[in-house]
């Protein structure tokens, strides 16, 4: 009998940054879902520095901004958004190639629940309020 009373304990994070790469990820017998790389800002507006993040899509208004600005990620262009992450989780690792092979590494992951604006180039892109 399943419980239909179960309750979670929600930790959401909130944010701006760039996004740095949006792949479609097709894993064999599973289901097709979009990831994205993002270089979340903190710290002072005069030393800026950046938490990295490996984010899967899931919030339904997420994937479909991302996948609207998808092309101009692919085309090197500047895209900062305003984001709501989910389930942030750390995960300890090898690098495999590279002058750091054999090297112990550190990843961030999250879920993308929300993009609150996008924007590509400075410019403007999308707004909650306005969609």
């Amino acid at each position: 009998m399943a419980n239909s009373n179960t309750k979670y304990f929600d930790l959401q994070t909130n944010g701006l940054g760039y996004i740095n790469q949006v792949r479609e990820v097709a894993p064999e017998g599973g289901d097709a879902f979009w990831t994205v790389h993002l270089a979340a800002l903190r710290g002072s507006t005069e030393n800026v520095q950046y938490t990295h993040f490996e984010c899967r899509v899931s919030g339904k208004q997420a994937q479909d901004i991302v996948r609207q600005l998808q092309p101009a990620v692919e085309g090197k262009l500047k895209v900062l958004i305003g984001f709501t992450l989910s389930d942030l989780t750390g995960e300890a690792f090898l690098f495999k190639q590279g002058e750091r092979a054999g090297t112990p590494g550190f990843s961030m992951k999250a879920r993308l629940l929300r993009i609150s604006w996008a924007k590509v180039d400075g410019q403007p892109f999308y707004t909650e309020r306005a969609a």
